[in-house]
């Protein structure tokens, strides 16, 4: 049977993590991976996680399935850091969560019931967009289509195209939008953006699928949860997909939830009686121990201080690599401009530069990205952002 099989090429992403890892040179830079690293360019537990997972060992009796929602108290405190934990869905019971194995089985559980809902629906997604988003919806059975979002030549959002693109869409086909620190390009909607997206989404009756991977690792907990809430008080219904790998830096815990907004408290039941179905023959079960450690910190306003003061530095770290990055270059002399850099948010950029560039960067200096020119931004520290630099703005120049 398997002798039908033909290989598939690696993820390109991966191979440049087993390229940097085996490449000799000291001064490598991975700035590929997009996992946050901090100044010593090591993945850290945080104290809160760390504290918190003790304090959950410790008091823990049972190794028993949670049932295919997950936890109630995971589900109902990332509800509450997401929308607000008085947010009139909740309280008019119009919304479904239900704990994931990563923001990834978010994706596709929530891919799945869209399937089964609705399966003429396009599932409309931004250019560029994350990697693993069209590959998972095309697994699921949906049909895909892209809306201009990033200009990689002008360095900026491409929102009048963005939106002619979404005025093709058909009624009850679904949108897809980052909630903050776009993925890959870093570029976000402003409040006008989100507000003008807000009301073509309602007039022309298509569903947002918000998916927030990076929330508080922008401009703060509340600031990058504004778009999010804006459409979950303006429209009927709404999907969201969230991960807790990069706020709680879970990343190995595959923690990470699906919400599901109804019209109604009736039609939310159906809802939840068929996303619980779509659990079930997917995974059945949720993995606990991450979620155990979530609801343990966001239960406890010590540890919920602790994390969101680690969030905050986090955040604080990459925003200032961001500004370092942009004036280092331009202190080399370089012509070429790179202020767009702190404009950004989150954890990625596009540099802008291109894939003999990113290639020249990789065989002369040994600084990994992909060819899109996409870096992670948390890869620069302090020991090795003046060498980024000089070598980014020599290729420039070259």
């Amino acid at each position: 049977m398997f002798e039908a099989l033909r290989a598939l090429p690696a993820d390109p992403i991966l191979k440049l993590m087993v390229q940097c890892r085996n490449d000799p040179n000291p001064l490598k830079v991975d700035l590929g991976v997009g996992v946050y690293k901090n100044e010593q360019g090591h993945t850290p537990i945080m104290a809160a996680v760390r504290e918190a997972e003790q304090k959950m060992l410790s008091s823990q009796t049972s190794k028993v399935y949670i049932g295919p929602a997950g936890s109630e108290l995971f589900n109902h405190h990332i509800a509450g850091l997401l929308l607000g934990y008085d947010h009139p869905t909740i309280k008019d019971n119009r919304l479904v969560s239900a704990q994931t194995p990563g923001g990834c089985g978010a994706l596709r559980v929530a891919a799945e019931l869209i399937n089964r809902s609705a399966p003429s629906a396009t599932m409309w997604v931004s250019d560029p967009t994350w990697a693993n988003h069209v590959p998972t919806f095309s697994a699921a059975g949906l049909t895909t289509a892209t809306y201009p979002y990033y200009d990689n030549a002008a360095k900026e959002i491409r929102f009048d195209s963005m939106l002619a693109t979404l005025e093709e869409a058909k009624e009850g086909d679904i949108v897809l939008l980052h909630g903050c620190c776009h993925n890959p390009c870093g570029a976000d909607l402003n409040q006008q953006q989100w507000q003008t997206i807000a009301d073509l989404l309602l007039r022309k009756n298509l569903i947002p699928f918000i998916d927030i991977a990076y929330q508080g690792l922008g401009d703060g907990l509340d600031e990058d949860a504004y778009g999010l809430r804006l459409l979950a008080n303006q429209l009927p219904e709404m999907i969201i997909a969230s991960s807790c790998s990069k706020n709680f830096g879970l990343y190995r815990e595959r923690t990470g939830a699906v919400m599901v907004i109804s019209a109604s408290a009736d039609a939310s039941k159906v809802t939840a009686s068929n996303l619980m179905n779509v659990i079930r023959s997917n995974y059945s079960m949720p993995p606990a121990h991450g979620a155990s450690i979530v609801e343990t910190i966001l239960d406890d306003s010590s540890l919920t201080q602790m994390w969101k003061q680690e969030l905050n530095d986090v955040c604080v770290r990459i925003n200032d690599m961001r500004a370092r990055l942009s004036q280092q270059i331009a202190a080399t002399g370089c012509q070429t401009d790179f202020s767009f850099i702190p404009k950004q948010k989150g954890m990625f950029s596009f540099l802008g530069v291109t894939p003999e560039q990113v290639h020249q960067l990789r065989d002369d200096y040994s600084i990994y990205m992909v060819d899109s020119s996409r870096i992670s931004i948390a890869g620069l520290n302090p020991h090795n952002i003046d060498y980024v630099a000089e070598a980014i703005s020599s290729v420039v120049k070259a």
